[in-house]
Order: C-alpha cells, then sequence, then structure tokens
C-alpha cells in the first residue's frame, strides 16, 4: 500500500515539473513573439511608396521638411502641382499661418505651381474632408501625400477611405529627431511610436465606422 502511494506522488510530482516546463517554456516563446513585434512596430507605421501624381498634397503640422519633400518631388516629376495644407486659425507670434505660408510660397521659383489649402479640422479625418475642398478645383484623380513618416501609413489609410473617389499614394518626410524604426533606442522616437500606435488602433477601431 506503501508502495502504490509513493509511486502515485512520484507521479503527481513528475506532472506538476512537466507542468511547469510547459509553462515556462510558452512564457518564453511568448516574449519572444512579443520582442519580435515590438522591434518591427516602427517600421510598420512607415509606408513610403510614391506614385507618380496629379498633384502632391502636403498634410499640415511640420513646416520644414515636409514642404522641402513635396518640392524635390515637384522637381522630380511626380506632380504638376503642390498644395500645401495649412491650419487656418494657427498664428506664430501674432502672424497669421496663412500669410506666412503665402510668403514662403511667393520666394520659390515654382510658386506659380504650388497653392495654400487653409484646413479646419484638427485631426487627419478632418483634414482629408477639408483638403477635398481645395482639391475639388485641381485636375486631381491621383494625388500624393507628403506627411512625417511616421504618420504615412494612418494617413493614407484615411485619405483612401475619407476620399474613395481619388487614387492616393503617400510619401514621409523623414526627421531622426523626432522617430526612427529602432523606436526603443531613443526617448523621443518611443514617445513618437506609442503616441502613433494609439491614434492608428483608435482609427482602425473607431473612428473609421463614425
Amino acid at each position: 500500500m506503501r508502495g502504490e502511494e509513493d509511486r502515485f506522488d512520484a507521479l503527481d510530482r513528475e506532472r506538476m515539473r512537466n507542468r511547469r516546463r510547459l509553462w515556462l517554456a510558452g512564457t518564453l516563446l511568448l516574449g519572444v513573439a512579443l520582442a519580435l513585434v515590438a522591434a518591427s512596430a516602427g517600421k510598420w507605421l512607415v509606408a513610403d511608396e510614391p506614385r507618380r501624381s496629379d498633384v502632391i498634397l502636403v498634410l499640415a503640422g511640420e513646416t520644414g521638411r515636409r514642404p522641402e519633400r513635396a518640392l524635390q518631388l515637384l522637381e522630380q516629376g511626380y506632380g504638376r502641382r503642390v498644395v500645401i495644407d495649412v491650419p487656418a486659425g494657427a498664428t506664430i507670434f501674432r502672424f497669421s499661418a496663412i500669410e506666412l505660408a503665402k510668403e514662403y510660397v511667393q520666394s520659390l521659383p515654382r510658386a506659380a505651381a504650388i497653392s495654400i489649402c487653409p484646413i479646419e479640422g484638427l485631426s487627419t479625418k478632418e483634414e482629408a474632408r477639408d483638403a477635398e475642398k481645395c482639391l475639388a478645383g485641381e485636375p486631381a484623380a491621383s494625388v500624393l501625400l507628403v506627411t512625417s513618416d511616421f504618420h504615412t501609413r494612418r494617413a493614407l489609410k484615411i485619405f483612401r477611405h475619407e476620399l474613395p473617389a481619388r487614387s492616393f499614394s503617400v510619401t514621409g518626410a523623414y526627421d531622426d529627431t523626432q522617430f526612427g524604426s529602432r523606436w526603443w533606442t531613443h526617448r523621443q522616437w518611443a514617445k513618437t511610436a506609442v503616441d502613433e500606435w494609439l491614434r492608428l488602433l483608435w482609427w482602425n477601431l473607431v473612428d473609421r465606422w463614425r
């Protein structure tokens, strides 16, 4: 009788050890999978596939690298015209952002091929609807979006959803002070990546259905 109890106890202990091994192996595999997903999360935010289009549309926000990238694309023949979105109510040291943008455009060699589009909305979804009013005055069946690299995938999804009658592609303006694909190596990159992922999830789960 005692021998049988010992055998049952030994079997129970072996089963417990096997369960612990399986749990540990599963935890390690899950950790590796999560690490791989996290490592590629920054790259997945970026969709950089510019196509030759009727119009190059610069999204509102950053005012240095985005317009510069658009001008490069204009010179390379990616579009015949450039439209720059500018927040309509924004001021910089009491100067209107719209007026400053117009002065900037007039200083450019190809000013005749560039126009300003006033944007009232604060979200990318609202910007798409505002930009449509400006695109309506352009021969713009195809549009090349220019925005910050980390914003490209979300911007492309939103514009395609909101303006399905037009064909969109996108390219990124890169700024290594704000974002990089190895987002975990810099504090600012990490903040940008987390913020953009939250916005992308909000769009996919909530905003696109409203």
